[in-house]
């Protein structure tokens, strides 16, 4: 069923392929929380603002990836600028929600505290809302970043796709070997990504060991 001999024919590329998965994935997620952590910061500042944000960010993620694609074809062409708005789109809904979701979850005593303590809002925010949030927050980039490896495939078809490319490969050559491949690397790419993210929190939140979140 497997051909190894392929396989090692092809490692090369097959690497690179791995890598601009990687490079995609990473891109659209870093650009999708700087997006996203101003946004949920304005809505929380200003509450009116969340319901709208809410609904446009959910009506984005409910476009279809490939005709979200094709629309921005003409605009950017088949480059890899088009995957990376197209898949930053799609990032935005889950990190929005968490982000505002994590900080909304912060007691209010803890707030009045840190008030009481001549904290400026700034300082607040980074030394002591976000460290609670965090939980919330990176449960929101893991599940971002696990659909976001999903929907990379997608761009194989505008030229780009990373692991994605396999799949076209197999499914134009009807091939067997190639769809293994790009299947089996893309669940390990998603479960290293989800259990490094899984690392960084439990790193960041030493007073979270040893309890469920």
């Amino acid at each position: 069923m497997i051909r190894w001999d392929w396989i090692g024919r092809h490692a090369d590329d097959i690497l690179a392929q791995l890598l601009q998965h990687v490079e995609l994935t990473g891109f659209a997620l870093l650009f999708g929380f700087a997006i996203a952590f101003p946004l949920a910061l304005a809505a929380i500042r200003w509450p009116r603002l969340y319901g709208p944000s809410l609904a446009a960010t959910g009506v984005l993620f409910t476009v279809p990836s490939l005709a979200l694609f094709i629309l921005l074809i003409p605009f950017t062409g088949l480059s890899m600028a088009t995957s990376l708005i197209g898949l930053t789109i799609y990032t935005l809904l889950i990190l929005f929600r968490n982000i505002v979701e994590g900080l909304r979850g912060v007691p209010f005593e803890v707030r009045e505290a840190s008030r009481a303590l001549g904290y400026s809002k700034s300082r607040q925010l980074l030394t002591v809302e976000l460290p609670i949030a965090l939980p919330v927050i990176m449960a929101g980039l893991r599940i971002a970043a696990i659909t976001t490896i999903g929907l990379v495939t997608v761009t194989a078809l505008i030229g780009q796709g990373g692991l994605g490319r396999l799949f076209i490969t197999g499914f134009t050559l009807h091939f067997t070997t190639p769809l293994l491949v790009g299947f089996v690397l893309s669940i390990a790419l998603a479960v290293a990504v989800d259990l490094s993210l899984a690392g960084v929190l439990w790193l960041a939140t030493p007073w979270n060991r040893g309890r469920r979140t």
